[in-house]
């Protein structure tokens, strides 16, 4: 049985990579459903909360690839 989850994270961008279509990569490629809950992009940099949500092996598999790519990835936790 294939297990579905729904994971949220912190995507940080480097200026390099604020115009490729990462979000998109996650969706199409990896079958997710995307989220974005908060975003903050500038010319320099970007970071966004993103929802994910699939198959628990494709968000890991999708976040393996962003890191790979060199975008930093964090757990997002909730604020008090």
């Amino acid at each position: 049985m294939v297990k579905r989850a729904k994971r949220k994270v912190v995507l940080t961008f480097p200026q390099e990579l604020l115009k490729e279509p990462v979000i998109y990569v996650l969706g199409h490629d990896f079958k997710l459903v995307t989220n974005i809950l908060q975003a903050d992009i500038s010319e320099s940099k970007g970071w966004l909360v993103l929802e994910l949500e699939g198959e628990e092996q494709a968000i890991d598999d999708a976040i393996a690839w962003a890191t790979g790519r060199g975008v930093r990835i964090d757990t997002y936790e909730t604020p008090i």
